[in-house]
């Protein structure tokens, strides 16, 4: 069942339940209201009754068509008794035959020593009691409302009649409703599936961005964003690695394939040994970097973090990236080093800030014209801040902004330095996980990239904020 149907049967239980409601109490007190009505006749008829018999002592046929003139609508079926509880008997009936009815009622009605309203099948009755001459006397009037029960029962047809058409209109206006409350849906949901795949740049649109239409307008539109720069970086992202992988493979491919041709000397079996290792490096730097690449892309809360000393993490990465590379020159200066060790302590996975410190030291190194990088390491408002200094060529201004992108190189290094433009992207979103920043300034002097995480010691969670 679409929305549509379910609105429009939710709206009509609703305002059912609500004519029913209503309906049944219009009935109940206009049922209490001619009951009223009726007794209060009843009453009079009695009054009157007593008055005519005890105080002008008319004769029987007289007081009952004076009973009978005093009220304008006849009483159907109506009878008054007498009862005189000195004599215990009736002493007066304007109907014989109803005597029975009322002798069947009168204790009922002597037990209450006052006015009392009773029904006996279809009759309602009245007794009230009347002091005459020191003799007590009760006097009895009953009668059928037939007037009252036509007009319940008309009520009741006009009711059900009313309820159903009512229901009826509801169901066609609460359709009309329906249709023209989520025809902005569907006029969404038909600029949805004319953006995928087609047109990825397109975006939805609505006349009114500050209702609720309006805002789920905004949240599809932001996603599309994202949907749409993740499909972008997934393009940018295998036209490289398919770059970067094809490249070493062809080579290694083209040097045996020539190699094989005819038997060859040990110098050049040896010689064509070592490309093939230089090859193979690349290919397993460039693999391990793709898989720090993915294992970045996480939620912070997903990965695993202890309490990470940044001092004794960065000795431990000069003595990697040096293991690896011997010409490299890593020169590391304590600034305003802290009397307190928690200062140096931040909380982070070791493994993924010893890996943002090792690429940004060979990052350095290798632009480096002597090999060198001077890494400046200081404390101070709850931070750790590292900087990374070398004195090679500038980055471009206008390539600044896209260094941390994946693959991209600039024109001014790509030629001279070998890389895939991937440690930079690892280094800026393992930075992010641990709520830190990271900036980078160059000049004709050279370049320098500063990271900051913060410690323990920090009052509240960045990611608290």
């Amino acid at each position: 069942m679409n929305i549509r149907l379910r609105l429009t049967f939710q709206f009509i239980a609703l305002v059912t339940a609500i004519m029913i409601l209503f309906s049944v109490g219009v009935f109940f007190f206009s049922k209490l209201y001619l009951e009223k009505r009726f007794y209060k006749r009843l009453q009079n008829s009695a009054v009157t009754t007593a008055t005519l018999l005890f105080e002008i002592q008319a004769a029987d046929t007289t007081v009952l068509k004076l009973v009978n003139i005093s009220d304008k609508e006849i009483l159907h079926d109506e009878s008054v008794s007498v009862y005189s509880q000195t004599d215990n008997k009736f002493i007066f009936s304007t109907e014989k035959g109803n005597e029975k009815i009322h002798a069947q009622v009168l204790p009922r009605v002597i037990s209450t020593q006052a006015s009392s309203y009773l029904m006996v099948d279809d009759y309602q009755v009245f007794g009230m009691s009347i002091q005459y001459k020191g003799n007590n006397h009760w006097i009895i009037v009953s009668a059928v409302d037939e007037a009252g029960k036509e007009a319940l029962s008309d009520l009741r047809k006009i009711l059900m009649v009313m309820t159903l058409v009512a229901i009826l209109l509801v169901g066609l206006s609460g359709w009309i409703f329906a249709d023209k409350a989520l025809a902005p849906m569907s006029a969404i949901t038909r600029q949805v599936n004319s953006i995928f795949p087609k047109n990825i740049g397109k975006r939805v649109e609505h006349p009114d961005r500050e209702d609720e239409i309006g805002l789920l307008v905004d949240t599809f539109n932001r996603l599309l964003d994202r949907v749409e720069q993740t499909l972008l970086t997934q393009k940018i992202f295998i036209a490289n690695v398919s770059h970067e992988l094809k490249n070493p493979l062809t080579k290694i491919y083209s040097q045996l394939e020539i190699t094989l041709l005819q038997p060859r000397s040990v110098e050049v079996y040896q010689k064509l040994l070592s490309s093939l290792k230089d090859d193979t490096r690349t290919l397993t730097q460039l693999t391990n970097t793709l898989l720090d690449l993915a294992n970045t892309v996480v939620d912070s809360k997903a990965i695993a973090k202890t309490s990470v000393r940044m001092d004794e993490l960065l000795w431990d990465a000069k003595s990697q990236v040096q293991k690896w590379h011997e010409d490299y020159q890593i020169n590391i200066s304590f600034n305003d080093f802290p009397e307190e060790e928690d200062a140096l302590v931040i909380n982070g996975n070791e493994a993924a800030l010893k890996v943002v410190l090792m690429n940004l030291m060979d990052n350095a190194c290798k632009f480096s014209e002597n090999k060198t990088v001077k890494v400046d390491f200081s404390t101070n408002d709850y931070w750790i801040k590292l900087s990374f200094f070398n004195d090679g060529p500038a980055i471009p201004a206008k390539d600044l902004p896209n260094i941390f992108e994946p693959f991209y190189r600039s024109n001014a290094t790509a030629q001279s330095v070998k890389g895939h433009g991937v440690g930079l992207t690892i280094v800026h979103r393992i930075t992010q996980l641990h709520n830190g920043q990271i900036d980078v300034e160059s000049s004709s002097e050279g370049t320098t990239f500063r990271v900051s995480f913060p410690s323990i010691l920090m009052p509240v969670p960045l990611n608290d904020l």
